[in-house]
């Protein structure tokens, strides 16, 4: 399939890593220039520098919670790709975890601001230059936990509700400008975050990394019908599709990519 990505150019956030990082791969395979942006200079140079045999990549460290460093990193994509024809936004965090009485406003801020608000401040970056082009692809990652909470979560929970609310809003707003707007809601996949998330499991019940895997999907993912983390290519090939030029009627749509975890018909 031609996914119409040669000559485009992509900025993707949180790409140090997992979902990223392997969307970043696609949309490289695909043509597309890339610029990757993460927190950690290392760890994003190393990525980049893994990228740089399927195409241009460019790296900027930002943490895009600063908005003075978001600023920065739209201004990079300006210099070093004319501006971005995409933006994949896979910036995010667990934040807080537990009890809701525990969580302090500090700690729903920090979800907030680092799990919806800067996609909000990357898609005011990028908005305007899609619109002078007539062409523009918005990629937002949220979670199954958008739309079916667990209650050790809540933070996380309702920072990715936000962003359905987002996307949808996005998409209402610029789609006659030619900009498409859509989420991707991925659930349980293998990735770094989750990583910690069962290596903390583990230490807690006195048991092996994978045993904790099982004891989570069977206690707290019981709908997640293909019993397995999935994997963060799996993903990245659904975020491709968005991307593409094959995608062309396909706005503010939420496409969960979550092995059936979400055990309702809703969105």
């Amino acid at each position: 399939m031609n996914y119409g990505l040669d000559s485009r150019t992509a900025l993707v956030t949180g790409g140090d890593s997992g979902i990223g990082f392997h969307t970043a791969a696609l949309l490289l395979r695909e043509g597309a220039r890339v610029l990757l942006s993460d927190t950690r200079p290392d760890a994003l140079e190393e990525a980049a520098a893994r990228l740089g045999q399927h195409g241009t990549v460019h790296c900027f460290a930002a943490d895009l919670t600063d908005p003075a460093a978001a600023r920065a990193l739209l201004a990079e994509a300006e210099a070093k790709l004319g501006g971005a024809d995409i933006l994949v936004h896979a910036t995010g965090i667990t934040g807080k975890q537990g009890d809701f009485l525990e969580a302090s406003d500090a700690d729903w801020l920090e979800a907030i601001d680092t799990n919806l608000f800067t996609a909000v401040r990357m898609a005011r970056g990028v908005i305007p230059g899609m619109r002078r082009k007539g062409w523009g692809r918005i990629v937002l990652i949220a979670s199954e936990d958008a739309v079916q909470p667990y209650p050790d979560e809540l933070p996380y929970c309702a920072s990715k509700a936000g962003l359905l609310n987002l996307g949808k809003g996005l998409s209402k707003a610029y789609a006659r400008q030619g900009v498409l707007t859509n989420v991707v809601s991925p659930a349980f996949i293998a990735t770094p975050m989750t990583d910690a998330m069962m290596h903390k499991r583990a230490k807690e019940m006195g048991s092996s990394f994978e045993e904790a895997i099982e004891s989570f999907l069977r206690e707290e993912r019981p709908h997640l019908e293909l019993q397995r983390r999935g994997e963060a290519e799996e993903v990245a090939a659904a975020i491709l599709f968005l991307c593409s030029a094959q995608a062309s009627f396909i706005n503010g749509a939420n496409l969960r990519v979550d092995g059936g975890s979400v055990a309702t018909i809703s969105t």
